[in-house]
């Protein structure tokens, strides 16, 4: 497990959340000044792994109940057939809910709209459009073997960057990795989505 926190005298609530996400967390709570919340992460590459990641999440939640008094999870199901939110429900501790994370940040109606639109989409944050190259290209093997290329994404149409930042260099590396495996591209503005305004109404 990795950790990455903000600067706090007397943190009384753990935010718990994906490596994925960690910058924008982080940010959001900077921002808005929450000096009472402390951010933790887990890998992002545990996402290869979604049955471990409950019991990595619950791991995250034992450990923080002997120094916070209220702890929250911004995991959505994250691909684990329900055992997140089983977990979550078993620790007592209130969760984000949806199915991923492209769901919070585009908005549970937005994201339904997208899906009747074109269900055949890949979908990238900031984070994915900035390790696109390695995670998904190299570690699909896709620059040793083109050929994947067409067993891996054989059922998309489209690749839709939902954007957390107007920032031309992530701009591009999105347009890049969608060129890399042959698919249309769009981009979408969402900002930080579902995880302010989840993390706003929990405030003391």
């Amino acid at each position: 497990m990795t950790g990455l926190q903000t600067r706090a005298e007397h943190p009384t609530t753990l935010v718990i959340c994906c490596g994925a996400v960690a910058r924008e967390i982080v940010g959001i709570v900077k921002a808005n000044g929450w000096h009472h919340m402390r951010v933790e992460c887990l890998p992002a590459k545990l996402h290869n792994e979604p049955e471990a990641l409950p019991e990595g999440v619950r791991a995250k939640i034992k450990a923080g109940r002997e120094r916070y008094d209220h702890i929250m999870v911004l995991y959505s199901d994250c691909g684990t057939g329900g055992l997140m939110e089983t977990m979550l429900t078993e620790e007592g501790i209130d969760g984000i809910g949806g199915a991923h994370c492209y769901e919070v940040f585009a908005g549970r109606e937005h994201f339904k709209e997208i899906m009747a639109e074109e269900p055949g989409c890949f979908f990238l944050t900031d984070f994915l459009a900035r390790h696109f190259e390695k995670l998904v290209f190299q570690g699909l093997g896709l620059d040793r073997f083109p050929g994947l290329r067409d067993t891996y994404f054989a059922h998309y149409k489209k690749m839709i960057y939902l954007a957390q930042t107007e920032n031309a260099e992530l701009l591009s590396f999105a347009e890049q990795a969608a060129d890399s495996v042959g698919l249309d591209f769009e981009v979408r503005y969402t900002g930080v989505g579902g995880f302010e305004t989840f993390l706003a109404a929990r405030q003391p």
